[in-house]
């Protein structure tokens, strides 16, 4: 069932991707896309936390915890968007969803094995893998007007990505590891369910001021229905996201968030070359795919739930 749930995440993730495409082609911009989006996607969070689990308790050290988070979290939003308005898409969500199998090394240099954060061979292939796929799909982008600029945004959304994944890992940490502790942050207080709620807000009220900063207008009509439906579909992308975390088996479990990238920059690049003709470099993309599926998969666990 988890393998089924993530793919289903991984569909309305593509989904909210593509509104934000759309919202740029109908004569809108990235900003008021992500100002409507986000600011949906805060209710929904709620929705999601604290009413479906019952759990309102708040405390200040989460809250400042998340909105902390959620700045990272709208930066990396605004390089996005950028992103998208200055080069191919498909490539664009590619580079962003590569980014995942970083954070494992992240967390590895920080904490290392003692805490549950290993450095294999897997990983340092995977990573390796994911620069050479990435390397080469950019070399095909040597006649493109912007490239610098592309590359700029691309690159700091990639970079603000994986601080955001280390933010959320080390929630978990808390969580879960009695070997480990913040001073300003216990585990009943990271256990409250207003942390991503909070990430939301605080992505929203930034992507309110800069939109109002920069632009000083109302939306468009096409910016309010494509910003609504991709916050829908971002809210609903993260429910099925967090039901498959629940739901799947433990050789599920080591496989979904794999899947889960993989998909979306399948996903998003079939929907680059089909609707935008963008000439997307599917080997370079295959290696990537191949390094994230390397680098982030837990093969223990893999070989321990096939007997070996």
């Amino acid at each position: 069932m988890g393998i089924s749930l993530i793919l289903t995440a991984s569909v309305f993730a593509a989904l909210s991707n593509f509104c934000m495409r759309r919202s740029i082609d109908s004569g809108g911009t990235t900003k008021a896309f992500l100002m409507i989006q986000l600011s949906i996607g805060f209710f929904f969070a709620i929705f999601l936390n604290p009413v479906r689990a019952h759990s309102y308790e708040w405390n200040v050290p989460i809250l400042l915890f998340g909105i902390l988070a959620g700045l990272v979290f709208g930066f990396m939003m605004l390089a996005l968007g950028r992103s998208l308005e200055k080069g191919p898409p498909g490539l664009t969500f590619a580079t962003l969803n590569a980014s995942t199998v970083m954070p494992g090394i992240v967390m590895a240099a920080l904490f290392g094995a003692a805490l549950g954060h290993p450095y294999s061979a897997w990983h340092a292939m995977g990573s390796i893998l994911v620069l050479i796929g990435l390397f080469w799909a950019g070399w095909g982008l040597q006649g493109m007007k912007d490239k610098k600029s592309w590359a700029f945004f691309v690159g700091a959304a990639f970079v603000l990505h994986v601080l955001f994944l280390v933010f959320m890992q080390i929630r978990a940490l808390v969580l879960t590891s009695n070997a480990f502790s913040l001073s300003f942050l216990s585990p009943a207080q990271a256990g409250s369910e207003w942390f991503m709620p909070m990430i939301f807000l605080s992505a929203a009220v930034l992507q309110t001021y800069v939109f109002l900063r920069d632009e000083k207008r109302k939306p468009l009509v096409a910016e309010w229905a494509f910003g609504a439906i991709g916050g829908v579909a971002n809210s609903t992308c993260t429910f099925f996201l967090i039901w498959a975390t629940v739901a799947a088996t433990p050789i599920e479990r080591a496989m979904i968030f794999p899947i889960f990238s993989v998909m979306i920059i399948v996903l998003c690049n079939l929907w680059g070359r089909y609707l935008y003709e963008e000439n997307v470099n599917w080997r370079a993309s295959q290696v990537c795919i191949a390094g994230l599926i390397i680098g982030t998969a837990d093969w223990k666990t893999i070989a321990s739930a096939l007997g070996f």
